[in-house]
């Protein structure tokens, strides 16, 4: 089964107030390499919406078809500067499995 994963989150003003080169830095050191450690089983894409509602500025859409290394990943974005050190805050977090009735069908139907 193939999992899509929503989490929605939030910069609080110490990041904003950083300068972006203080938050290449960051997310150099500790965010980019944290990805890249879980990419070969986890694909995230990053979306701006700051500018369309307000209830989060940001969100992530993980595709996997492994929900474990997944929770890794989130395990360590929890524990890293991101989110540890307050620049960040994960508002809500949806999930969904992809044509998830038809592999239902496929395995309990009989034909």
């Amino acid at each position: 089964m193939k999992y899509a994963i929503i989490l929605c989150f939030s910069y609080t003003p110490a990041w904003l107030q950083k300068s972006r080169a203080q938050r290449k830095e960051i997310e150099g050191r500790a965010i980019h390499p944290l990805f890249a450690k879980y990419a070969d089983k986890v694909k995230a894409r990053f979306f701006d919406c700051e500018a369309f509602q307000s209830r989060f500025s940001d969100f992530v859409l993980f595709e996997c078809r492994d929900l474990k290394p997944y929770y890794y990943l989130l395990e360590e974005l929890r524990d890293s500067a991101l989110i540890a050190d307050g620049y960040a805050t994960i508002q809500d977090i949806f999930m969904g499995i992809e044509d998830g009735y038809q592999e239902f069908e496929r395995d309990t139907v009989k034909a």
